[in-house]
C-alpha cells in the first residue's frame, strides 16, 4: 500500500516512530486515497486515522519475553523521514492485543516513491 509517513510520537523521536520494548517500531502511515477501507475503528480512534506499520527487531529489545525472537537478528529496513511518500509491503493484520487496529506487521520493505 502507499501513503505518507507521519509522526507517531508527537515529536518525541526524530525518526517519528515509537521504539517499542519488544524491539519493533510503531509507525504511522497516512494512506493514499483508495486505501481508506484498510482502516478500522481502532485506527480511527487510537492511531490518529493512520495505518500502523511495525518493523520487527529494529531497536534494542528490553522486554524479556521478546528477547528470544530477536536473538541474532536485527532488521536492516530503513525508516524514511517523516513526510516521505512511500510504498510499504508486508503482512496486513489486525492487532488483537491492543485496540484491534489494522497494521502492516511485519514490514517486508519500504520504498520511497515520487
Amino acid at each position: 500500500m502507499t501513503g505518507t509517513i507521519v509522526d507517531a510520537t508527537n515529536g518525541k523521536e526524530p525518526d517519528g516512530v515509537r521504539h517499542e520494548k519488544d524491539g519493533d517500531t510503531h509507525g504511522w502511515l497516512k494512506l493514499d486515497p483508495g486505501f481508506e477501507d484498510l482502516l478500522n475503528a481502532g485506527n480511527l480512534n487510537n492511531e490518529g486515522g493512520n495505518l500502523v506499520f511495525e518493523i520487527v527487531c529494529k531497536f534494542k529489545v528490553t522486554q524479556e519475553d521478546a528477547k528470544p525472537a530477536c536473538n541474532n537478528f536485527s532488521s536492516s529496513i530503513d525508516i524514511p523521514p517523516v513526510g516521505s511518500h512511500v510504498q510499504i509491503v508486508g503482512s496486513y493484520v489486525r492487532d488483537t492485543n491492543h485496540a484491534q487496529w489494522m497494521e502492516i506487521h511485519p514490514v517486508s520493505s519500504i520504498k520511497v516513491i515520487q
